[in-house]
């Protein structure tokens, strides 16, 4: 038999204990208090009958009245409380259950609280659409929902109420209360494997509506914070949690108990989202946890192509993001992408060292111009724009960006003619002596094999080596020097920031004071002695602080 509810148990309402004898009550202290009191004394009694006779079974509408009552929000919530108890002893007691040999009169008296249940259940739902009464909706919904498996009789009969728990979660995704929402996915989403694999399957009937049709915000965030609630991808049934349906028979909890068939759901839910008419801050929110927490729950990840694919071609920042999971399927499910380089090449633009996403595409950067095996025009290409880019990037970017080039430039050795390109003839070498020379390189062509870059030579590493700032200059130097590294660790210099390269500066320990000036002013803001020989400074010649 299921534990009674009672209103210590409910730890989110605060409401004052209403005592059991009514000689016993405190006096009340305005005449509004007194009538709510004699209200909750009047639901307990209505309760106790129900439980006492089944001749007093009417007294389950009149609680279904005060439960709907919108005037007392108080006395509703306790009415609201009492029927959950009401109905959970006739659960437990079989009241709700068809027997052998049952009269017809105790056949219309079981459709009737079977009907009355059913009003219950929608009066619950409904609660979790306010936020004053959504979590104590909740805890009663889940009870309700667990005890409603006793209506089978027979073990072998008990299946899942998947009906009222879809209604439930569709009230929680409707209606966006994180308490609630948290409530609802630590208590139960994330302990139970029946309540995780039927709410998948939930939302993915709910989302099915919305396929066609733009997603609101709310619906959006709700959903993903859901579908997104876990950390990590369980790598076996024991990660998945217990039953929350202890009952259900074998055949049914060894299905949802199956990692194989939890993923499969947790798919088709994803999938569903993923057809929504999204919008292009959705769509980032997705793409950011795609290759860590949603790819490993796919067991078909090719269903994610049309989605990355999509969101590749977009360009811009979607385009940085969707990179790591197109990538993921070209190299695990053999995802023929056309002119994939050529794509690649068009994302680096003059914001892309601008972004918050620049260290993850450049490791997948360096990933993708790895293989030996691509021709050196293209790769030239590449080494050449980005270097390029780096005249107008900040600081962190070209310090991740130089030994980035280092490392392709051992990867490739067709590229060192780029930092060490000698004049053939004489005549070449005064023409460019007295007429310079121009750069073969062509940043306006999109396509990498047809930019000339291979013809061109890295100059622009040159002039880094004047940088501003001193880190800048003497990272740059390291291309003009002999290539004695093997290679450089791009994780020491990917996730520098401005704040990070000044703070480097300042811990060095200084081995010999600066000279700030060369011969120290006796007067700044007021004008020197006559006759002192010593010119006026600027700030006197230019204003009068007299």
């Amino acid at each position: 038999m299921p534990s009674t509810i009672n209103e210590t148990s409910l730890k989110k309402r605060k409401r004052a204990k209403v005592p059991e004898k009514p000689s016993k009550r405190t006096k009340p202290e305005s005449s509004d208090e007194e009538e709510e009191e004699n209200r909750q004394a009047e639901i307990l009694l209505l309760e106790d009958e129900i439980l006492k006779s089944k001749k007093n079974y009417n007294n389950i509408t009149v609680l279904l009245e005060y439960a709907k009552e919108q005037e007392d929000d108080e006395v509703a919530l306790f009415a609201t409380v009492s029927l959950c108890r009401v109905f959970l002893r006739l659960l437990a007691s079989g009241s709700l259950s068809r027997k052998i040999g049952q009269s017809e009169r105790e056949t219309v008296v079981l459709q009737w609280l079977k009907g009355k249940l059913s009003e219950y259940k929608k009066l619950l739902v409904s609660a979790l659409g306010d936020d004053s009464s959504a979590s104590t909706a909740l805890t009663l919904s889940m009870r309700l929902l667990k005890a409603e498996t006793q209506i089978a009789g027979d073990k072998a009969d008990v299946t899942f109420p998947k009906a009222f728990l879809k209604d439930i979660v569709g009230a929680l995704v409707g209606k966006r209360f994180e308490d609630v929402h948290e409530e609802f996915c630590e208590k139960y989403l994330g302990e139970h494997a029946d309540i995780r694999f039927y709410t998948f399957q939930a939302l993915s009937d709910i989302l099915a509506n919305h396929a066609a049709s733009s997603i609101d915000d709310d619906l959006f965030n709700s959903v993903f914070d859901m579908l997104s609630f876990f950390e990590s991808v369980p790598e076996s049934a024991d990660d998945l949690g217990s039953l929350y349906i202890v009952d259900l028979p074998k055949k049914k909890s060894d299905l949802v108990l199956s990692l194989h068939q939890q993923k499969k759901q947790c798919q088709s839910a994803w999938v569903a989202l993923l057809r929504c008419n999204l919008d292009r801050r959705q769509r980032k929110k997705l793409l950011e946890i795609m290759t860590d927490s949603i790819v490993p729950l796919f067991t078909q990840p090719e269903l994610l192509m049309d989605f990355l694919t999509d969101s590749y071609n977009a360009g811009g920042s979607l385009s940085l993001l969707a990179l790591s999971g197109v990538f993921y399927l070209i190299q695990n499910r053999n995802l023929d992408y056309p002119s994939f380089y050529h794509k690649l090449y068009s994302l680096l633009d003059a914001d892309m060292l601008h972004s918050k996403h620049r260290s993850s595409f450049m490791r997948l950067l360096d990933t993708f111009l790895s293989s030996s095996h691509l021709p050196a025009a293209l790769v030239a290409s590449f080494l050449k724009r980005l270097v390029r880019l780096s005249l107008n990037a900040p600081p962190s970017a070209i310090v991740a960006v130089i030994p980035w080039a280092y490392n392709l430039i051992r990867r490739h050795p067709m590229l060192s003619f780029m930092i060490h390109r000698v004049m053939r003839t004489p005549e070449a070498k005064e023409a460019v002596e007295s007429k310079g020379m121009d750069d073969p390189f062509n940043e306006k062509e999109e396509d990498p094999m047809e930019t000339k870059a291979i013809d061109s030579c890295l100059w622009e590493a040159v002039q880094l080596q004047s940088h501003y700032h001193p880190m800048v200059g003497t990272i740059a130097k390291i291309l003009s020097e002999q290539f004695t590294k093997q290679w450089y660790n791009m994780e020491d210099f990917l996730d520098h920031s401005f704040q990070s390269l000044v703070e480097a500066e300042l811990s060095k320990p200084v081995k010999k004071p600066p000279v700030v000036e060369f011969m120290i002013p006796k007067r700044i803001f007021l004008p020197n002695e006559p006759g002192s020989g010593v010119e006026d400074n600027i700030f006197v010649k230019l204003w009068d602080f007299e």
